[in-house]
C-alpha cells in the first residue's frame, strides 16, 4: 500500500480504488498529531435512493464514514488495516449535497483501533454519525 502520512498520499492511495474513485472520495484536510482526517463525497445521481430524488442513497453514506475512519487510522498506524465493525446513524436526509466526514481516532491500540466519524452537509448541518473499529496489527 505505502505511505499515509500526507493528504497527497492518502489521495494517491485512494484514486488507486475503482470505488472510491467512482464515489469521488477527496481528501480535504489531514492533521497525523491528532488523528484527524477530513474526506469529502460529491453528490451524484449515481449515488441517489430514487432516480431524480436528489436523495443520497444510505449505501454510499455508509461506505463513507467506513472509509473515513479507515484512512484516518491509516495516519495513525502508518499502514493498512481491516474493518472488523462500524454502525451508521443517519440524522437526516442527505438531499442535493456534497458530503464532508470529519474523522478522529479515539483509540490505537496494540490490535484494534477505533474512529469516530461526522458527516455534514453543506450548510454545515449533521447529517449522520458513525463508529468503526478495525484491526490494528500491521502485516
Amino acid at each position: 500500500m505505502g505511505d499515509f502520512d500526507t493528504r497527497e498520499q492518502i489521495q494517491a492511495s485512494l484514486d488507486e480504488s475503482p470505488f472510491a474513485a467512482f464515489c469521488g472520495l477527496r481528501v480535504e484536510d489531514v492533521d497525523k498529531s491528532a488523528g484527524r482526517l477530513v474526506l469529502c463525497m460529491p453528490m451524484r445521481p449515481e449515488l441517489e435512493r430514487l432516480a431524480g430524488s436528489g436523495q443520497m442513497h444510505g449505501g454510499p453514506i455508509a461506505c463513507l464514514i467506513d472509509t473515513a475512519g479507515c484512512y484516518a487510522t491509516m495516519l495513525v498506524l502508518g499502514h493498512g488495516v481491516p474493518t472488523i465493525n462500524f454502525r451508521t446513524d443517519y440524522l437526516r436526509p442527505v438531499i442535493d449535497t456534497d458530503l464532508r466526514a470529519v474523522a478522529v481516532v479515539r483509540r490505537a491500540g496494540r490490535t484494534v483501533a477505533v474512529a469516530d466519524v461526522d458527516l455534514f452537509d453543506d450548510r454545515d448541518w449533521l447529517v449522520a454519525t458513525g463508529r468503526a473499529t478495525f484491526g490494528s496489527r500491521a502485516g
